[in-house]
């Protein structure tokens, strides 16, 4: 067996594949999560099979987090709250979760020895980005608490490394999207138009729908999880994930619309206070270091999740 890993949220969407890799390839795997958000299904097989290892806990409470790192020799750490309108709705609780469990796991880190502590960011970082593609060194300018938690958090595990206590690495995912992906109001807008195709009802807009973003697929996302906690030279180091490749959501309408037959329409409504108008990556960084290919394109991974998705309704 390879060197135990300890991944939280790891029953969530991302997460879970995560755990599905770690497994294939054939690491001893623990998963931390208070299955608030994610789901028991979704590495119930691992679970049942004895290949993953859960620990039903919340990341704030120091006793759990020192008892799931026992033995681990690496973490991914991706349990968060992660609902940009909730942080809104309760900044509060959103620091707490993402400020004071994330350094939780980092000092109990320290103490249990652990070699390299992979750290989940976000595109949310930037905000509007003032220059595209957004590159690791673009200015950051987070407009919500989730946002700015994440950025806090960043610095947390840059500070660590930088002073030698911790071997840190940071991932900024772009928006990720595949299958296992909830359908709901805080899961983005790939879920929410293939619901719409689901339920038969025009594909909701908001603003004119030129505004760009960086779909990437979890499948890509996840290779790139994997390589950070093994490859040399990415220690203190901040790296984007996504497909490098600006996608519009007029154009991803258009796409899901064809995917379900081609007779919805779209409707246009008006945008929402703090929306992000365009944001996708620069992605030279986690190629070089992390030899980064995305290989999934967006129709082939539309396709996937539109399947998943439709066979469930």
């Amino acid at each position: 067996m390879g060197k135990k890993v300890l991944v939280t949220g790891g029953a969530g969407f991302i997460g879970s594949h995560v755990v599905d890799r770690l497994v294939n390839e054939d690491c001893e795997v623990r998963v931390l999560d208070d299955l608030s958000t994610g789901k028991l299904e979704n590495i119930q097989t691992h679970l049942r099979s004895g290949k993953v290892e859960l620990v039903k806990g919340d990341i704030r409470d120091a006793s759990v987090v020192t008892k799931s790192l026992d033995g681990v020799s690496r973490v991914i750490h991706m349990a968060a709250l992660d609902s940009v309108p909730l942080s809104t709705a309760n900044p509060d609780l959103t620091f707490d979760i993402n400020l004071l469990g994330t350094l939780n796991l980092l000092r109990s880190s320290i103490e249990q020895h652990v070699d390299r502590f992979v750290f989940v960011s976000s595109c949310a970082v930037f905000g509007d980005p003032v220059s595209l593609p957004a590159t690791e060194e673009t200015q950051t300018n987070p407009i919500s608490p989730y946002a700015e938690s994440k950025l806090i958090g960043e610095r947390y595990c840059l500070g660590f490394s930088e002073r030698q206590l911790l071997h840190t690495v940071v991932l900024r995912f772009f928006n990720v999207y595949g299958p296992r992906q909830s359908i709901n109001t805080c899961s983005g807008v790939v879920t929410s138009f293939i619901d719409r195709c689901r339920l038969r009802l025009p594909l909701m807009i908001y603003g004119d729908g030129s505004q760009k973003r960086d779909f990437v697929n979890v499948k890509d996302v996840v290779g790139a999880i994997s390589a950070s906690t093994k490859s040399k030279g990415v220690e203190g180091q901040v790296i984007n994930i996504g497909s490098g490749e600006p996608t519009s959501i007029n154009d991803l309408a258009k796409t899901v619309i064809e995917l379900a037959g081609g007779d919805l329409e779209i409707t246009h409504v008006k945008s929402r206070a703090g929306d992000i108008k365009n944001s996708y990556s620069d992605i030279s960084k986690a190629k070089k270091l992390l030899d980064f290919e995305p290989k999934v394109t967006l129709q082939e991974g539309l396709k996937s999740l539109f399947d998943e998705k439709m066979a469930t309704r």
